[in-house]
């Protein structure tokens, strides 16, 4: 019988115990629970939770309150990454990085760098690389890696996440050779003769990926303590992430029940989990302390643009051939939202092409036209390139559009180049979102983008680089004003996990998540805005990040 599962904590909360804490003298920045941008230069809270805001005379009727001087500091609402993957990020920091590499060689040279310097690791692991920024923009090779590094297998995840680098150790492991064939939502990258690259595309990768050996609880732990003390440091109080497979659950439920979460987490299972039905059956999650909440599921629908995985109508501008891949086959996809949404569940699909955009909102309306549930605020994840006859279905069925601001600016150097200019009015259409009323949760897609939520206000508002580049803004009728950017990084972020009540904003009755930063992004020059530093992080009124110590 299915049970709804609400883990209620035996250990009282320090904050409960203390005395209330007067914030003064602050630049203070919210949403009102009218969502219209709010300032105050005072905030007490006790118990972890806000209970006044607003002048000094205000927070008078609390004289015993510790009193805390901003010292004329802007504060503003802990912010919230609606689409990041945590684990991927500590391994990120721990393992091999080879983010802007200028080249493949440079590139394979930094990994025999890590490889010399971690001669315990059996697999050496890695991520970062990004062909569209190579001068020759091809594909790496496993005789690349294999000039480096041959005793051990080496496997190096592109940038996006959908495509795979590895050496030939790793192939002969996988058991991958010329006559090994595609698997459905998937491609071996190929020479001439049919022998693999070393290149693995989407579902491809899985036959690789599962013969790396699982991870420990304290490899586990090593890489959430890592990622945890990164997104603290950019000020980021509670972060979405999107997929998880059952040991992670079952982690993160350990230490939820041991009070060790230092940042909320909105987890979403991975669809892809052979135990999807048992943690379906487990009912949603959701600790006393709101640091762990479990009541979605990420559904995994097409490829990425830059590999050419994104499901797109017609075939890519520069692979006429190609109309990229479902990860999911279109006829899992009933069933699959049935599942879930039959439960009680969120689903979550990332959809980057407008094809994969199409399946999920047919799909979500034919759903919702049997079995009802769309009061459960699904979403489409990424949502980058749609078909404009499509972008007012999401308002229509109620779907989110859960966007990462800097996969635009990121991806303006060869979005044209794939899909053509005409297809380019449907992608990443934020402002058009915005003006039709839907409801836009914004992130980052963190360890494929910078963590960095600056850079993704900077690029929602200016629709440039961190070079200022392009001068007018790429595809500018789609930037946002830094008020929606902020809102899509506070409110909706918390509207999209069901958890605008207790977080997202500053008010009485909400937690005391809240950020001190070194800059007003409400009025300086908004090119400006990324290069805003936190100074510290408090989540439930207890300081878990100063740029002091």
């Amino acid at each position: 019988m299915k049970r709804a599962l609400f883990f209620i904590l035996s250990l009282v909360s320090s904050t409960a115990l203390a005395a209330p804490t007067h914030i003064y003298n602050i630049q203070g920045y919210t949403l009102n629970d009218k969502n219209e941008l709010s300032r105050f230069s005072n905030i007490v809270f006790d118990g972890g939770k806000v209970i006044a805001l607003g002048n000094e005379e205000s927070a008078r009727a609390y004289p015993q309150a510790q009193a805390i001087d901003g010292k004329s500091r802007v504060l503003m609402p802990g912010l919230i990454d609606a689409h990041g993957h945590i684990l991927g990020l500590g391994g990120t920091l721990l393992a091999v990085d080879v983010r802007g590499i200028p080249n493949a060689k440079a590139a394979a040279k930094k990994v025999r760098d890590y490889a010399q310097q971690s001669p315990d690791a059996g697999w050496i692991l890695g991520g970062g690389w990004n062909q569209v920024l190579w001068p020759d923009k091809a594909f790496p090779t496993s005789a690349m890696l294999d000039e480096y590094v041959k005793d051990r297998p080496v496997w190096i995840r592109r940038i996006d996440g959908h495509a795979g680098w590895a050496n030939s150790k790793a192939l002969q492991i996988a058991g991958i050779t010329k006559d090994t064939l595609d698997p459905p939502g998937g491609k071996i990258i190929r020479h001439q003769n049919g022998a693999p690259t070393g290149i693995l595309i989407d579902n491809a990768m899985n036959m690789l990926v599962e013969k790396i050996p699982q991870e420990t609880e304290q490899q586990l732990k090593r890489k959430l303590n890592a990622a945890s003390e990164h997104l603290l440091a950019l000020g980021i109080t509670s972060t979405h992430d999107a997929g998880i497979n059952y040991a992670t659950y079952e982690y993160y439920l350990k230490r939820s029940r041991e009070l060790t979460l230092s940042l909320r987490i909105y987890a979403m299972i991975a669809a892809t989990d052979p135990k999807l039905a048992e943690m379906l059956e487990a009912g949603p999650i959701r600790d006393q302390y709101d640091y762990l909440s479990i009541r979605s599921v990420k559904v995994y629908g097409d490829g990425a643009l830059g590999s050419r995985g994104a499901a797109m109508l017609a075939p890519y501008s520069d692979d006429h051939e190609n109309i990229g891949l479902l990860l999911t086959p279109e006829k899992q996809l009933k069933p699959l939202f049935d599942l879930i949404i039959g439960s009680g569940f969120q689903l979550n699909i990332h959809e980057i092409g407008d094809r994969g955009n199409r399946l999920a909102l047919d799909q979500f309306e034919e759903t919702f036209s049997r079995i009802k549930g769309q009061h459960l605020r699904h979403r489409i994840e990424h949502a980058q390139v749609i078909d404009v006859s499509d972008i007012p279905r999401f308002k229509t069925l109620n779907i989110i559009p859960s966007m990462q601001p800097t996969h635009a600016t990121s991806d303006m150097n060869m979005a044209q180049q794939r899909i053509g200019k005409n297809r380019l009015k449907g992608a990443y259409a934020w402002q058009t979102f915005e003006q039709q009323g839907s409801i836009v949760a914004l992130g980052s897609d963190f360890p494929v983008e910078l963590a960095n939520p600056f850079f993704g206000i900077h690029a929602a508002v200016t629709r440039q680089n961190r070079d200022n580049q392009p001068e007018n803004g790429w595809l500018k009728e789609e930037a946002v004003t830094v008020e929606q950017a902020f809102k899509g990084f506070t409110y909706n972020g918390a509207y999209a996990a069901h958890q605008e009540h207790v977080i997202g904003r500053l008010t009485p009755g909400k937690w005391a998540d809240f950020i001190l930063v070194d800059q007003d992004i409400f009025t300086i020059n908004p090119q400006d805005i990324w290069k805003t530093k936190v100074l510290e992080t408090w989540i439930g009124g207890v300081k878990r990040y100063d740029s002091a110590l």
